[in-house]
């Protein structure tokens, strides 16, 4: 990664942990003003980067840092199910998570921190998670378990 990169994702982590920004285009009018000229091609990429998603904060959208998402909804993985997972299905080796549109990184990011022994690893979408286990009986267990939660 080149310093000038570096630079930048660490003056959007900055940013976010500081402010509630709700758009790539406020993001990027604050970097302007830092003295980073930045696209909206390149916002993107960088949030990407940085694992940045929107969380809703008291009714508004805006940036958090996983780190931070996960503690804006302490006590942990039992809030953020009940907040914002819709449906857990069980498919094969898989479990299905539905959430609201856009709110599933959030989602994914608490499962893969949690110490759940049955999860391989998560897939998010927009509105969708697939949670590998390593076999069918695993995936009824962890199903059964994130049920109780949502």
């Amino acid at each position: 990664m080149t310093d000038l990169k570096e630079r930048r994702h660490r003056a959007i982590a900055d940013l976010i942990r500081s402010s509630a920004l709700s758009s790539q285009e406020e993001l990027a009018d604050r970097l302007g003003s830092l003295g980073f000229a930045v696209t909206q091609a390149t916002i993107s990429r960088d949030l990407e980067q940085i694992g940045a998603v929107k969380v809703r904060r008291r009714g508004q959208l805006s940036y958090a840092l996983p780190e931070a998402a996960r503690d804006a909804f302490s006590p942990g993985l039992a809030a953020v199910f009940r907040d914002w997972v819709r449906s857990v299905e069980p498919a094969a080796n898989l479990v299905v998570i539905k959430t609201p549109p856009g709110s599933a990184h959030l989602v994914g990011v608490a499962l893969d921190g949690s110490d759940l022994p049955e999860i391989a690893g998560t897939i998010c979408g927009d509105d969708t998670i697939f949670v590998a286990c390593g076999s069918p009986k695993e995936a009824a267990t962890l199903t059964a378990k994130l049920s109780e939660l949502a």
